[in-house]
């Protein structure tokens, strides 16, 4: 049965409503940034540029790098951003979009994520990089949809019972990496760790301005919290959902981490711009290896 009008919202010329591509505009292979101005910075590396468009925050640039084809997509800052990106990413290339029916052979894609962060760990300094083998969604919106089967329960309680978590907060949920990204990119550069994803940027990350929190001993936990050998590394907003709903649709995901901030030591990035860059040189010749 095709899917409505209502569900699946197409612009007049044909592409996803949001992102305003359409299935030719990208490759398998696709980068996601956070910040917009970031597309450029990693598209001037390409040989070649064919693709250029933006919608809203939604920037994406598509081309060649050493005759790799290659996408990067801003998809602006938090969860619900993702929700957005990963839903019309995968309608691209696994719904046609003129019959509006799910394809009945799927594409997997492969999705890294190039972004900042700020480190939980005193041993993680400014200016490493980390990879994510784990995201944990702290802010609820995978709840949303079927997860059963594909988070790690076990993790899950003993962060919930060794932080005291709020039953007014939803429950966290930890999904891994794709392993096969993971040997592609890791080296012995990269720091590696469980990467928790938060909602916001202040209060959900334990950051006090004006308005006090909930829990104010809450990141101290985490710090020292440590699973079987997997301790929290750092904190940001999109890792963990990229990789459930990676995991849900069936496609690939990594989260390459520059960290530019060292919240147990109060330190930050004295060149973050340097930091990004090299981050960007790393995955790009990781990809075209």
């Amino acid at each position: 049965m095709p899917i409505k009008e209502s569900e699946l919202i197409l612009n007049q010329d044909g592409s996803v409503y949001h992102l305003n591509l359409k299935p030719a505009d990208i490759a398998d292979t696709i980068i996601f940034v956070g910040d917009q101005d970031r597309v450029a910075k990693i598209s001037k590396h390409f040989d070649t540029i064919e693709i250029k468009k933006q919608k809203r925050e939604f920037k994406t640039h598509t081309g060649l790098f050493r005759g790799i084809r290659l996408t990067v997509i801003s998809t602006g800052i938090g969860p619900d951003n993702i929700d957005i990106v990963m839903n019309e990413l995968d309608a691209l290339v696994n719904i046609d979009l003129e019959t509006r029916k799910i394809k009945k052979e799927l594409t997997s894609l492969n999705i890294i994520r190039v972004g900042t962060s700020g480190s939980l760990q005193s041993n993680i300094p400014v200016d490493a990089f980390v990879l994510s083998t784990h995201g944990m969604d702290l802010n609820g919106m995978l709840h949303f949809y079927d997860i059963d089967g594909i988070t790690n329960p076990r993790l899950e309680k003993a962060f919930v019972d060794f932080t005291n978590w709020s039953i007014n907060k939803a429950k966290p949920v930890v999904f891994e990496n794709s392993k096969k990204l993971e040997k592609l990119f890791d080296s012995s550069f990269v720091l590696k760790g469980l990467t928790a994803t938060a909602g916001g940027f202040y209060g959900p990350q334990g950051r006090i301005l004006r308005l006090p929190l909930q829990d104010t001993l809450l990141n101290e936990r985490m710090d020292v919290f440590n699973f079987e050998g997997i301790n929290i590394t750092n904190y940001e907003m999109e890792t963990a959902v990229i990789y459930g709903m990676s995991k849900l649709l069936g496609h690939h995901a990594l989260s390459m981490n520059a960290i530019i901030a060292n919240r147990p030591n109060k330190t930050f990035s004295k060149n973050p711009s340097l930091t990004v860059e090299q981050l960007i040189l790393y995955c790009l010749n990781k990809i075209a290896s």
